[in-house]
């Protein structure tokens, strides 16, 4: 099982950034993938996760999340970024549904992708 991050970057106060999270190794289809984050010095926190095989989401505020089957990727679009939305950005998955966004019932995360706003 591999969950691969990419998309983070340094952005300005307002703007937006898409981030991506490919995943490999396992039946997507069988999978909750939820993204979360961890500021230095913060718990890990969780943002939005998606069920796939139903596309139900959940946790969503400013972000969104959306997964896409042909790719066995799920993407969270970011828009009107703060500066305390930085941190790292982790996907996790687990097969099954109803875990929520308790990091305690993710198996398999990925290596992280740094997101950093300015003021």
């Amino acid at each position: 099982v591999q969950l691969v991050e990419s998309g983070g970057g340094l952005v300005q106060a307002g703007g937006s950034l898409r981030l991506s999270c490919a995943a490999s190794g396992f039946r997507f289809d069988d999978y909750t993938i939820t993204w979360f984050r961890q500021a230095p010095g913060k718990e890990r926190e969780g943002v939005a996760g998606i069920e796939i095989p139903y596309g139900s989401t959940f946790g969503e505020g400013r972000f969104t999340i959306s997964s896409d089957t042909a790719k066995n990727t799920v993407h969270l679009q970011m828009n009107s970024l703060k500066p305390e939305d930085t941190a790292v950005y982790y996907c996790a998955g687990s097969d099954g549904f109803g875990y929520g966004l308790d990091p305690n019932k993710y198996s398999y995360w990925g290596q992280g992708t740094q997101v950093t706003v300015s003021s």
